[in-house]
């Protein structure tokens, strides 16, 4: 079995779905024969350039462990799932289950809000 880094891009009117999809797709992964080693909801963020004149999406970051089958039965989902704008898949070499460097930004992101919020209600 190989690893693998999948990253969605879902349509922001999904969002509310998001956790179905990835329990959706974790299960996939789970009845292959495949692991989860780390999942990441980065929410909704700007996207660069427009997709369907959408400037918005909610990305997602997936670790797994899987072998070919079951990767084309993901690949094959996330095409025809209209709530799926973009999707990108990467082998790695080993499995990653630290937080990633956008993660790490989101937790900075929030924390900063969270500081702001604080400072403004004193």
């Amino acid at each position: 079995m190989r690893h693998y880094e999948i990253i969605l891009m879902i349509h922001p009117d999904q969002s509310e779905q998001v956790p179905a999809m990835l329990e959706r797709y974790k299960g996939m992964v789970t009845t292959g024969g495949g692991k989860v080693h780390r999942v990441e909801d980065w929410g909704r963020r700007q996207m660069t350039y427009l997709i369907n004149k959408l400037a918005k999406a909610h990305y997602l970051c997936l670790n797994i462990e899987a072998d070919r089958a079951v990767m084309e039965e993901l690949e094959h989902a996330f095409k025809f799932s209209d709530a799926v704008l973009r999707h990108l898949t990467v082998v790695k070499k080993k499995a990653e289950t630290g937080p990633s460097a956008m993660m790490k930004a989101v937790e900075r992101e929030e924390a900063r809000k969270v500081q702001q919020t604080a400072e403004a209600q004193a």
